[in-house]
């Protein structure tokens, strides 16, 4: 059972008769008081909660039964109701225990997306509690063919992957460059109900200052000077599927307003247009910067990090899980016997053993850059310990010398040195650019260029 608690009648009916409609049961309440009785009562399975009930607006009353709610009722979910003007007092609901809120007026599907995913994410936690499946248990469940490692931390993260697909919980996924953030993104959509809809990536550092509307909502033809022809935005790109938002944390905080206005209301207008386009789509960002950090120092929104984070993974560097390494090793190389026609490839003992001891600032993707460019140099197909230190530090003597004339073209030499520096910063973009003295977007143009994914 659902329970309802609003002083509007208005809304207390629409909101029943949508969930009536939708197959919930629900009781409703007109005050914190009579709310708290039937709670005591009938024990609901999920508060839908007003957070004004007196003509100061000021939330106070709100907040107290959110309050009172969650020490009665510690593992049942509550969604706020609040009008766009007050989102600042959602997000102390949210800081208070709240797992989501919308605002007035509501849109009717994404208002039954949001209670069906808190109630999938509120039964999924009491079943399973903190038993943490081993591999073999999550390849019988789940899809993690792309996914390499047994580390307990892995696990547990693929645990909540697996949980929380199935939903459409926003998804924020934390972690250093090179730990594989667009690989669980992904893991999310094909587990997802989702699966045969269109997982669409977008890297936000990527887009230049004046065509973010542009590129996220799509232009028509003339909608401004370069706008030549027609253009579908990323979000109607992901109509039915996921939406992978990358490097959120670069977002410009004017941008930030725009992106928590289409999450909230789940509609945009197309440059050069004034309809309404309504969206459908699952949202998972990821971010190697410190977004909480972000939010105190004002560079992000709170209200947009606490839209984006319903759900938090934080994935672990590659220094964490040592014993992954030699897997994760054994997992290129078998690829690498493919591309490169070399069925007798295989990596010593000792090489694995080294390897699992190097810090690893690029995680796995420099694990992978220097397992491939091992194997790329190297004549023989056992790799040893001496191979594969040979390309992790350059020989004495060569640091900073130029090639001789007509050994490199340009772009070689120039694709060579964003690798190196890609390597060095360990795929931090932002340190990335400003070491080769390029603008970040003139970075992800060389990227594009040379192919070099990231």
């Amino acid at each position: 059972m659902i329970l309802i608690i609003d002083d509007d009648k208005a809304v207390r009916v629409s909101l029943a008769l949508i969930l009536k409609q939708a197959g919930y049961a629900t009781r409703m309440a007109e005050d914190p008081q009579e709310g708290l009785a039937i709670a005591a009562e009938h024990s609901p399975e999920l508060f839908i909660l007003d957070m004004n009930f007196s003509v100061k607006t000021t939330g106070e009353e709100g907040l107290a039964l959110l309050k009172e709610l969650k020490h009665r009722h510690p593992d049942r979910p509550i969604i706020l109701i609040t009008a766009w003007g007050s989102i600042p007092l959602a997000v102390e609901g949210m800081k208070a225990g709240a797992a989501d809120f919308i605002t007035k007026p509501w849109n009717n599907d994404h208002f039954l997306q949001t209670v069906t995913t808190a109630l999938s994410l509120s039964r999924s936690a009491r079943e399973n509690g903190a038993i943490v499946r081993s591999r073999a248990q999550l390849d019988a469940l789940y899809d993690f063919e792309k996914i390499v490692g047994v580390d307990r931390q892995l696990l547990a993260i693929l645990q909540t992957v697996g949980r929380v697909s199935g939903t459409d919980a926003p998804v924020l996924i934390n972690g250093e460059s090179g730990t594989g953030k667009e690989l669980i993104a992904e893991a999310i959509h094909v587990n997802s109900p989702r699966r045969h809809g269109p997982f669409i990536r977008v890297n936000l550092g990527g887009i230049p200052t004046g065509l973010f509307e542009s590129e996220m909502f799509g232009h028509r033809k003339g909608a401004f000077t370069d706008a030549v022809r027609d253009r579908v935005g990323r979000f109607a790109l992901a109509e039915g599927g996921t939406i992978f938002l990358d490097e959120i944390g670069e977002l410009e905080p004017n941008h930030q307003v725009k992106l928590l206005r289409v999450l909230q209301d789940r509609r945009f207008e197309v440059l050069g247009t004034s309809t309404t386009t309504m969206a459908d789509f699952r949202l998972v960002c990821a971010t190697n910067h410190d977004l909480r950090t972000a939010v105190g120092e004002r560079r992000f929104r709170e209200d947009l990090y606490y839209r984006i984070n319903l759900i938090t993974l934080n994935l672990p560097p590659l220094r964490e899980r040592p014993d992954d390494i030699p897997l994760l090793v054994g997992y290129f190389v078998d690829n690498l016997r493919t591309i490169y026609r070399r069925p007798a490839l295989a990596v010593g003992p000792r090489a694995l053993a080294w390897l699992k001891t190097l810090p690893w600032p690029g995680n796995v993707r420099e694990l992978k850059n220097l397992t491939e460019r091992t194997a790329l140099v190297t004549v023989r197909d056992d790799l040893d310990l001496d191979d594969f230190q040979r390309q992790s530090h350059p020989a004495p003597g060569h640091t900073g010398e130029l090639p001789a004339v007509g050994a490199f073209t340009l772009d070689e030499m120039e694709k060579s040195m964003i690798l190196k520096a890609l390597e060095f910063h360990g795929g931090n973009l932002s340190k990335v650019a400003r070491s080769l003295g390029l603008s970040r977007a003139a970075l992800y143009r060389r990227l594009e260029k040379y192919g070099i994914a990231i």
